[in-house]
This record gives C-alpha cells, sequence and structure tokens, in this order.
C-alpha cells in the first residue's frame, strides 16, 4: 500500500461507510447523525493505513487485525452515540468498504 493512495481509499470508505451509518443513527438528530457517520471511519482509517505494518508482517494477517480494529472502535464509537446495534452497523460498513476496497483494488491490478 502506498501513503501516496490514502486520500482515495479515505473517499471510497467515506462514500461507503457514511451512508450506512447515517441509517443506522436514523433516530439521531441530524447534527448527531453526521458527526457520528462522518466521525467512525475518520476515526480509525488513518491508524489503520499508518500505524500498521503492511510493509513487514502478511497482508492477511494485518488486513484481519484491520478489520478487527475497525468493527471494535467503530461498534464502541456507535455505543458511544447510543446508537441502536452499534456493533451491527459496524459490522456491515466495514464489511461493505472491505468488498469495495477488494474490487477496487482487483479492478486495477
Amino acid at each position: 500500500m502506498s501513503v501516496n493512495d490514502w486520500s482515495g481509499a479515505f473517499l471510497l470508505t467515506q462514500l461507503i461507510e457514511v451512508p450506512i451509518y447515517l441509517r443506522a443513527a436514523r433516530s439521531l438528530p441530524v447534527l448527531k447523525r453526521a458527526a457520528y457517520a462522518f466521525g467512525a471511519s475518520t476515526i480509525t482509517h488513518p491508524v489503520i493505513w499508518f500505524c500498521l505494518p503492511w510493509e513487514s508482517m502478511p497482508y492477511a494477517t494485518v488486513l484481519i487485525a484491520a478489520e478487527c480494529f475497525a468493527i471494535g472502535t467503530e461498534g464502541l464509537w456507535g455505543c458511544c452515540w447510543r446508537v441502536p446495534r452499534p456493533w451491527l452497523a459496524s459490522l456491515v460498513a466495514n464489511a461493505a468498504s472491505l468488498f469495495a476496497g477488494i474490487i477496487v483494488r482487483w479492478s486495477i491490478n
């Protein structure tokens, strides 16, 4: 993975995950919904991209660790906002963005 591609990967993640989080938080007022939805992957994506050892460990190992971190952190984020079923929202959002990323990565290579 290249640091130069972070902005594109982050944009793709937001495009996929934000609508899922907005739907999950539909019981919240509009501004809180937006803060929750945009905040979730804004917290986790930079950590995953810049802090995990992508270059020095097997890709699959780091990918599993990254997804576990994202699902756990974003699920906890949803708990803090009192979103209904925050763990399900986190699982669905992260699975969707993971598969979108795999498709984009596969289509480029």
